[in-house]
Protein backbone atom coordinates (compact mmCIF):
# COMPACT_ATOMS: atom_id res chain seq x y z
CA UNK A 1 0.00 0.00 0.00
CA UNK A 2 1.39 3.47 -0.73
CA UNK A 3 0.87 6.02 2.20
CA UNK A 4 1.37 9.63 2.33
CA UNK A 5 3.31 10.51 5.43
CA UNK A 6 2.73 14.22 6.92
CA UNK A 7 4.91 15.88 10.03
CA UNK A 8 5.53 19.57 10.72
CA UNK A 9 8.35 21.22 12.17
CA UNK A 10 9.28 24.95 13.29
CA UNK A 11 12.69 25.22 11.14
CA UNK A 12 12.84 25.72 7.57
CA UNK A 13 16.39 24.20 7.14
CA UNK A 14 15.83 21.66 9.41
CA UNK A 15 12.36 20.34 6.82
CA UNK A 16 14.42 20.46 4.50
CA UNK A 17 16.87 18.33 5.84
CA UNK A 18 14.71 16.10 6.85
CA UNK A 19 12.74 15.52 3.49
CA UNK A 20 16.70 14.86 1.68
CA UNK A 21 17.79 12.68 4.23
CA UNK A 22 14.18 10.87 3.38
CA UNK A 23 14.72 10.98 -0.08
CA UNK A 24 19.07 9.78 0.08
CA UNK A 25 17.90 6.62 1.96
CA UNK A 26 15.19 5.76 -0.34
CA UNK A 27 12.49 5.74 2.39
CA UNK A 28 10.52 8.46 0.56
CA UNK A 29 10.33 9.43 -3.31
CA UNK A 30 9.16 12.64 -2.87
CA UNK A 31 9.20 14.99 -0.09
CA UNK A 32 7.18 17.93 -0.78
CA UNK A 33 7.94 21.14 1.84
CA UNK A 34 5.79 23.84 1.81
CA UNK A 35 5.19 26.44 4.20
CA UNK A 36 5.36 28.68 6.37
CA UNK A 37 1.72 27.71 7.60
CA UNK A 38 0.39 28.85 11.09
CA UNK A 39 -0.41 26.20 13.46
CA UNK A 40 -2.83 26.18 16.66
CA UNK A 41 -2.93 23.50 19.07
CA UNK A 42 -3.18 22.25 22.77
CA UNK A 43 0.44 22.30 24.49
CA UNK A 44 0.68 21.48 27.87
CA UNK A 45 -2.54 22.87 29.32
CA UNK A 46 -2.12 26.35 27.02
CA UNK A 47 -3.28 27.07 23.49
CA UNK A 48 -0.44 27.77 21.14
CA UNK A 49 0.79 28.97 18.20
CA UNK A 50 3.93 28.74 16.07
CA UNK A 51 4.97 29.12 12.07
CA UNK A 52 5.52 25.73 10.52
CA UNK A 53 6.74 23.74 7.99
CA UNK A 54 4.69 20.68 6.48
CA UNK A 55 6.58 18.14 4.76
CA UNK A 56 4.27 15.99 2.66
CA UNK A 57 6.24 12.15 2.19
CA UNK A 58 5.73 9.53 -0.49
CA UNK A 59 6.09 6.19 0.46
CA UNK A 60 4.94 2.82 0.61
CA UNK A 61 3.85 0.80 4.13
CA UNK A 62 6.32 -1.38 4.49
CA UNK A 63 8.71 1.42 4.90
CA UNK A 64 6.86 3.17 7.92
CA UNK A 65 8.50 2.09 10.75
CA UNK A 66 11.67 2.95 9.90
CA UNK A 67 10.13 6.23 7.71
CA UNK A 68 9.42 7.12 11.16
CA UNK A 69 12.20 6.35 13.11
CA UNK A 70 13.75 8.66 10.75
CA UNK A 71 11.44 11.28 11.04
CA UNK A 72 12.00 10.99 15.00
CA UNK A 73 16.01 10.80 15.04
CA UNK A 74 15.84 14.41 12.64
CA UNK A 75 13.07 15.87 14.18
CA UNK A 76 13.14 18.66 16.98
CA UNK A 77 9.94 17.89 18.91
CA UNK A 78 8.90 16.26 21.89
CA UNK A 79 6.11 15.10 20.13
CA UNK A 80 6.27 15.57 16.36
CA UNK A 81 3.18 14.92 14.14
CA UNK A 82 3.55 11.59 11.93
CA UNK A 83 0.91 11.12 10.16
CA UNK A 84 0.34 8.21 7.83
CA UNK A 85 -2.65 8.42 5.09
CA UNK A 86 -3.31 5.69 2.70
CA UNK A 87 -3.50 6.39 -0.98
CA UNK A 88 -5.78 4.08 -2.23
CA UNK A 89 -5.80 5.56 -5.36
CA UNK A 90 -3.32 7.28 -8.04
CA UNK A 91 -2.12 7.63 -11.55
CA UNK A 92 -0.68 4.32 -12.78
CA UNK A 93 2.02 6.05 -14.24
CA UNK A 94 2.83 7.98 -10.90
CA UNK A 95 2.88 4.98 -8.67
CA UNK A 96 4.81 3.22 -10.95
CA UNK A 97 7.34 6.19 -10.33
CA UNK A 98 7.03 5.35 -6.51
CA UNK A 99 7.85 1.82 -6.72
CA UNK A 100 10.45 2.32 -8.90
CA UNK A 101 12.31 5.01 -6.82
CA UNK A 102 11.71 2.62 -3.59
CA UNK A 103 12.80 -0.60 -4.98
CA UNK A 104 16.58 0.91 -5.08
CA UNK A 105 16.72 0.23 -1.10
CA UNK A 106 19.87 -1.21 -0.38
CA UNK A 107 20.14 -2.88 2.92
Amino acid sequence: MYLQVLTTIDDERRAEEIAKTLVERRLAACVQVIGPITSTYWWKNRVEGSREWILIIKSREELYDELEKMIRRLHSYEVPEIIAIPITRGSREYLKWIDEELRRIER
